[in-house]
Formats: structure tokens, sequence, C-alpha cells
């Protein structure tokens, strides 16, 4: 399937509800009021959703600290010299054109029992549904040596912006023939911006600028997504560059010294020029002040995506724990849209559609070769699981590879539109 703007706007079930019009609980009410925090591929989409399809009658609230929110998704792609920081760079105002009440402020405190939220400046929100999209935290000592302080000398270039382009620099400044290592995380997490795509991307920039550089990939997995494409892709485009390090040798067995600039992987010490630390995850802190994480995840129900902890509360994308979806931005505004429709059907008794999601995940391994994965799913009572899927294959000609970056082009377009308007 090619994946544009038009296309991409007929998919999941809230494109199907503004073909009706909600009806109001009951006369004489105040408008119902729903509270989304977290403005990224989750919150947006669902704050907006809710606000277009219930025409004025929710009142919907998003409370998100950054008034310029950039993509994590595509952000690999200015690592590699094919986006410019600005391209992924959008801001709220559609949103609020839209209907939408937003507010630039950080979500402290959720009194699920009162129904409040409490912000940073001090005003609390009341609501009747809330919905969590608040993406990831960081799990403390996962990484041996790494903390959060350590972040400006050994970025994760997790959220995207200002650490983004601090690892861009990093990179460029590198010595000729100095040494790149990626400390990649367990499953699950956050992807994009993939770790794999990531060192891709690196390598494309290193190969022209920096062509005897090297890559060491220290990684807890015995596998990774697309790691057959991945793979052939490294040995065609960066031959001898890139020396990925799995489990059975030794790549869950590491620490790193920020201040030596030296990561040691089962016991063998290296000097690195530039370390990238994507530690472990969890979802982002609001959900655990919320009570409705299990500890690092928030479980939810597959057929709304509300909270198995608290049916008025809602956890979307990153933050949450669903069965076999990806942690990915395509998934998130999936999740979005079905979310949206079972609120606004909750509260003006509108009709809810039958849950269905989905997900795609491409990747750009050099210029023109992009590969994609991907799966519908249903839910379950269990999880959101999946029902069929596809996958890149290797040996593509060179025309099919470009059609897929091309593709994914298109579906950027489409789900910026989607989540900002």
């Amino acid at each position: 399937m090619t994946f544009n703007r038009r296309t991409f706007l007929r998919t999941g079930v809230a494109a199907a509800a503004t073909l009706h019009a909600p009806a109001l609980l009951a006369a004489g009410h105040d408008k119902p009021r729903v509270v989304v925090i977290g403005g990224g591929a989750g919150g947006a989409t669902t704050a907006r959703y809710i606000a277009k399809d219930s025409k004025g009658m929710i009142d919907v609230t998003l409370i998100e600290p950054s008034r310029t929110y950039f993509t994590c998704f595509f952000s690999n792609l200015y690592l590699g010299g094919f986006r410019q920081m600005d391209d992924l760079a959008h801001t709220y105002g559609r949103l609020a054109a839209g209907g939408v009440n937003v507010v630039h402020d950080w979500a402290i405190d959720v009194d699920s029992h009162a129904g409040n939220v409490t912000l940073a400046g001090g005003d609390m929100l009341p609501y009747d549904k809330l919905i969590l999209s608040p993406g990831i935290d960081f799990i403390d000592g996962s990484v041996a040596g790494w903390s959060v302080a350590a972040q400006n000398t050994m970025p994760h270039a997790y959220k995207a912006g200002s650490q983004t382009e601090l690892l861009k620099a990093q990179v460029m400044a590198m010595p000729e023939g100095g040494t790149f290592a990626m400390v990649a995380p367990p499953n699950p997490y956050r992807c994009p911006p993939g770790p794999y795509e990531r060192i891709s991307m690196i390598a494309h920039t290193l190969k022209a600028s920096n062509p005897t550089a090297k890559i060491i990939i220290a990684d807890p997995k015995a596998k990774f997504s697309k790691m057959g494409l991945f793979q052939e892709g490294w040995a065609d485009h960066y031959t001898g560059m890139i020396d990925w390090i799995g489990e059975d040798f030794g790549g869950g067995n590491v620490s790193v010294d920020p201040i030596a600039m030296t990561v040691t992987i089962d016991g063998e010490e290296t000097k690195v020029d530039v370390c990238n630390v994507i530690p472990a995850q969890k979802a982002g802190r609001i959900a655990e002040i919320a009570g409705v994480t299990d500890g690092n995840w928030a479980p939810i129900n597959p057929a709304d995506m509300s909270s198995r902890a608290d049916p008025d509360i809602y956890v979307l994308g990153d933050a949450c724990q669903q069965g076999d979806m990806p942690k990915s931005a395509f998934s998130a505004n999936s999740q979005a849209k079905v979310c949206a429709n079972a609120v606004r059907g909750a509260l003006t008794d509108s009709k809810v559609f039958p849950a269905k999601f989905s997900n795609t995940c491409w990747s750009l391994i050099d210029t023109d070769n992009g590969v994609k994965v991907g799966a519908t799913y249903e839910p379950t009572a269990e999880k959101i699981a999946k029902v069929d899927g596809f996958i890149s294959q290797t040996g593509e000609d060179s025309a099919t590879r470009k059609a897929t970056f091309e593709e994914s082009v298109g579906w950027y377009d489409a789900i910026s539109a989607d989540m900002f308007g």
C-alpha cells in the first residue's frame, strides 16, 4: 500500500466516526471535560480527533510543556543528513484553532479520586476522562556508569531536539579513524528512533566525512527487528565499519565511564570518541504518579485503551503495555483514534466502532534504500494481538527500496497533518 496524506487519513476508526453527529449525555449538564497529557503522536492525535468529532460538545485540554515538538520519527534521518532539524519541528497553533485548549506546562500530579490534574504552574484541571500519552522515561541504573546527568557527555538522543543535535555534532567532530559506540536498549523500547536505523544513518555520515571510523554496537539482545535487512545493508554499504556485539558475545554485560569516555563490554575496555547510550525504558513518570503502571509500563484494556487500574484513565503509545504492537509513532496514532472514538462515545453516547489497529515501521539504510515491517492487530481479552504482517525482503531491487523510502516520506507528511491539523 502506498501512503500519502489522503490514504492515511482514511485509516482508523475515527475517520468513520465523523459520519455520526454526537449527542450530549443529558440536557442541562456542563460539557464533559477531557484532559490529555502529552502532545506527541498519541496525545495530539487524540485531542484533535475528540475536539473535531465532538463538534464542540466536549471540552478538550492538551497539556504539553514544549511549544515546539520535534518528532522522534525521522530524527535519524537528520543524523544521516537527509533532513534538517526544522523539518522535524511542529507547533500546536492549528490544534488550538481546531478547538483544543493547549496548555504549555508540566503535569506534576494526578488525583484520580477527585478527577484533577495539577500543573507545575499551580493550576488544577478537572477531568471526566484523562488520557495519558507521556512517552518514555529511563530506568535508573540500567546501564552501569550512566545516568541522565551524563546525557550531555554520552547522549541518548531518544527525546528528539537538542539531544539529537548534540549527537550529530559529536559525530561530526570525531577524529579521523575514531570510534563511535552505541549501547542498545533491551526490549521493549521506543522505536523510532530505531537504534539500527540510527547506526545506518551515522555510518552513512561517517562514510562520507570519516571513512576510516569504526562503529561498535553493544546489544543485550540476541536479535532485533529487521535484523537480516540491516546486516545485509551494512555489509553492502558500510563494509568493515560496523561491529555488532550481541547477547551471545557479551553485549548485555556493559558499563560506561563518561569522564574517561570508555565502554567496557564483557570485561574488555575500549576508548571511544562518541557514545550513544540508550537505556532501558519505562512509561513517562506521570503514568506512575497516576497509579496506572505495573512498575514500568501501564497495562490497558485492548478494546478502548483504558487503564486496567482506572476506567476513567486511558494510556497510549510508548507508555502502555498492550501486547503485540511496537512502541512506534504509527502505533500511537492508531491507538489514539480508537481511544478518541471510545472516549467520545462514553461522554456523548455516540456510536463506538470496533477497535482495529495497524502499524508500519520504515527504516532508511542508505540513500533511497528503505525497508519496512508492519502488521494489523485486533483486541482480545488479554492484549492487542497481531493478525497478520509483512516485512521487506533481503535482495530486493533498488526500485523497490526507493519506493519504500518514498512511501515513508508520504507517511511522515500524513501523520504530521493527522497529529497537528
